[in-house]
Parts: structure tokens; C-alpha cells; sequence
């Protein structure tokens, strides 16, 4: 697994949410920049967002959910278009994984393990 990982559940739903796409950027000096992308898997985790051994320099970084493609996919109002989650690494190369708690309305996340 990457050194970065996500898990996304829809928490109205009740259920992981499935094929939804995320990017993952790193912050420069002159803005962000894509550093992996993919989309979560039936039980909604993403574990390859960098290269399994990669260590990440200390940084800012940024996921980037598109949870307009999820909500429309599953037929509803769509309210929070994407969720950006900003975060500070070490370069450490610890493992940091980012839920993210969804609902058509709502969200929340958190530092997991």
C-alpha cells in the first residue's frame, strides 16, 4: 500500500461509496500539483495513490474528492460538488491514511491508521 490511503463511507447510505474518483496533489511553490489519482474500490478505499515504497518528502498535500460524480451516479442532489482535505506530512515516511466520512449533505474526516 502507498504511503497515503483513503477509505470514503456514505454514512446516509449506509455503505462504502464505490468508484469514486480522488486525486492527491503536493503543494509548491507556485501552486499544487497531481502526484496520483484513482478511484475507490467496491468497499471504498483507495491504496495506491503513490508507489508502494515511495516515501513523500515533509509537505502540504491535498485529496481532492469528486463527489459530484458519486452523488450524480447514485441519482442525487449533489450539494458539495468535491471535498478538498489539506494535510502536513513529515517526510518521516509514516503511513497516513484519510477517511472520509460522506453524506449528501455533510462531511467529516480524520486522521486514521
Amino acid at each position: 500500500m502507498s504511503q497515503i490511503t483513503t477509505h470514503i463511507l456514505d454514512i446516509a447510505a449506509g455503505c462504502p461509496a464505490r468508484d469514486v474518483p480522488i486525486s492527491l496533489h503536493v503543494q509548491e511553490l507556485l501552486g499544487w500539483r497531481e502526484i496520483g489519482s484513482g478511484r475507490t474500490s467496491e468497499d471504498g478505499r483507495i491504496s495506491d495513490l503513490c508507489a508502494k515504497k515511495q516515501i513523500l518528502p515533509a509537505g502540504t498535500y491535498r485529496m481532492h474528492f469528486d463527489t459530484a460524480a458519486y452523488f450524480e451516479s447514485r441519482g442525487e442532489a449533489v450539494f458539495y460538488p468535491f471535498v478538498d482535505v489539506v494535510f502536513n506530512i513529515g517526510g518521516d515516511g509514516l503511513h497516513y491514511h484519510i477517511p472520509l466520512l460522506l453524506s449528501p449533505y455533510g462531511y467529516s474526516t480524520y486522521r486514521g491508521s
